[in-house]
């Protein structure tokens, strides 16, 4: 019972503090509410199922092994981190959008969960810090990927809601454009400090 509350406690604060995933998600609730956010959501989480998996089952280590690998993915990953902290810094306020604009796609989000670095820390911190079933590691690793996927959803939610709580700051343009920007400053600084990690 120590290990897996431990283990709650570790997951919720791994998966629930700001990060690319969490402000990316937040930013999308400000900018398009929480209903049109549940797609960008759920792409995340899906995103993070097979982050979970890629580490659960070791394959992360097969591809760190092929020499320059990590390097190219972290180039990518950055890379795309700015164009998302650009799109989210450049959003026009909601008043002048009209609710034209369209949310990031669940697919993007995808790639939002697969390249995050600080996702896959999280997951290997979790899966290595903690045993929760010691004389079966199959069962071991179905538990502890289906409780960090339910903790994901959880933290998820309310980053989401959180980020949406803000959408009538963003209807007025000089409030929007402050907090578009700080996401996107946040969005930056959270994706430097996981890839120097």
């Amino acid at each position: 019972m120590d290990e897996l509350s431990g283990f709650l406690i570790a997951a919720v604060a791994l998966t629930g503090s700001p990060g690319p995933n969490t402000l990316s998600l937040a930013a999308v609730g400000a900018a398009f509410g929480w209903r049109r956010g549940i797609g960008y959501m759920a792409g995340l989480c899906l995103g993070m199922v097979f982050v979970i998996a890629i580490i659960g089952t070791g394959t992360i280590s097969l591809v760190f092994a092929v020499p320059g690998a990590a390097q190219i993915i972290g180039m990518v990953a950055a890379a795309y981190f700015v164009w998302l902290a650009w799109r989210i810094a450049s959003a026009p306020p909601l008043s002048q959008d009209a609710g034209t604009g369209k949310p990031p796609s669940w697919i993007s989000a995808i790639f939002v969960s697969l390249s995050n670095p600080k996702a896959y820390a999280a997951m290997a911190a979790t899966f290595s810090g903690f045993v929760l079933i010691a004389d079966n590691l199959a069962a071991d690793g179905l538990v502890k990927a289906a409780l960090l996927v339910a903790v994901i959803i959880g933290v998820n939610i309310l980053w989401l809601f959180a980020g949406a709580s803000l959408t009538p700051f963003l209807r007025v343009p000089r409030s929007s454009r402050i907090i578009n920007i700080g996401f996107a400053v946040a969005l930056v600084i959270s994706v430097s400090l996981a890839l120097l990690l």
